[in-house]
């Protein structure tokens, strides 16, 4: 059980929870503002079906990172998952693809029933097509002939998926209607989703480079993907002061609302410790802290505006 428990890579959990988080509590703040009613089953059950997707997403990268060879080529035995150090056979992570796939079909299937049945039938398909969309992107990245992954295009299916659609379709999900401001905090999760994926990246950089596979950060190089890691982190509180500052919290003098630029100074002294790095070894304790600071983001942000605005 600890193989698997592993394998899911828990570590990666938080950035997960971030989007649907901030969708869902966004979307609280504006029901509240119109005295609509928000449920706290379909959060419950979003949390579960964006869970699901998690470890899916990671399950199918052990399996097709395994399978590939490219996990063979880690330079430090440490870093070889499941698959390659052959804790777990193929067969059976393959299984466990297949199970995580229908459990997060069926998931999908309850909450989006609780969200717009019977009210919302052209809704619920449309949704239905995102749910589908996002389980194959989750097993896309490394499995298949052609994975999006190794053609360097991953970082743009994690900001859509995590930020875009996560951020966006959750919010959706309780007001059943869609309002351009919410673009900015759902860019600035995909964009610390994407710090995750690149820091990543950046760390396997070399074995990477053995294997074939062709990341954004191999393709940019060690140095150019150092400066693009410091751009994905210094955009998204900006992002976030600007939707706060569009929805007029200065004018109307509510500066509790602000709190989360409580984050400046950890987020700062962040992209000073990761500048420093010189090896992409060194780079691996910064994706848990890079996931941590993304579910703050969305936490105090939700927070300043349930309860102090």
């Amino acid at each position: 059980m600890s193989d698997w428990i592993k394998a899911a890579r828990l570590r990666t959990l938080p950035l997960s929870l971030s989007g649907i988080i901030m969708g869902s509590f966004l979307a609280k703040w504006r029901l509240s503002e119109d005295g609509k009613f928000w449920d706290w089953k379909i959060f419950v059950l979003a949390l579960l079906v964006t869970l699901l997707y998690q470890i899916l997403s990671n399950y199918a990268n052990d399996y097709g990172d395994g399978v590939k060879g490219t996990d063979l080529k880690r330079l430090d035995e440490a870093e070889k998952r499941a698959v390659a150090s052959g804790r777990i056979t193929e067969k059976q992570m393959k299984n466990a693809v297949i199970l995580f796939a229908f459990l997060s079909l069926a998931a999908t299937f309850a909450l989006l029933y609780l969200a717009f049945i019977p009210d919302y039938t052209k809704e619920f398909f449309i949704f239905v097509g995102l749910g589908v969309a996002s389980i194959l992107a989750a097993i896309g990245y490394t499995i298949g002939k052609k994975p999006y992954g190794y053609m360097g295009l991953g970082d743009i299916f994690v900001f859509a998926f995590f930020g875009l659609v996560s951020v966006c379709g959750s919010y959706f999900l309780f007001t059943k209607s869609f309002d351009w401001d919410i673009l900015l905090p759902a860019s600035a999760i995909g964009m610390m989703s994407v710090a995750v994926l690149n820091l990543n990246n950046m760390r396997d950089i070399e074995s990477d480079r053995l294997s074939g596979k062709r990341s954004l950060a191999l393709r940019l190089g060690f140095r150019k993907a150092m400066l693009y890691q410091i751009t994905l982190l210094q955009f998204p509180l900006i992002l976030i002061l600007i939707f706060l500052g569009v929805n007029n919290f200065v004018s109307m003098q509510k500066y509790y609302v602000f709190i989360v630029m409580i984050l400046l100074i950890p987020m700062a002294k962040l992209r000073r410790k990761i500048m420093s790095v010189k090896e992409p070894r060194e780079l691996d304790p910064f994706l848990r802290q890079v996931g941590i600071l993304t579910l703050m983001i969305a936490v105090l942000t939700v927070v300043g505006l349930n309860f102090f605005s």
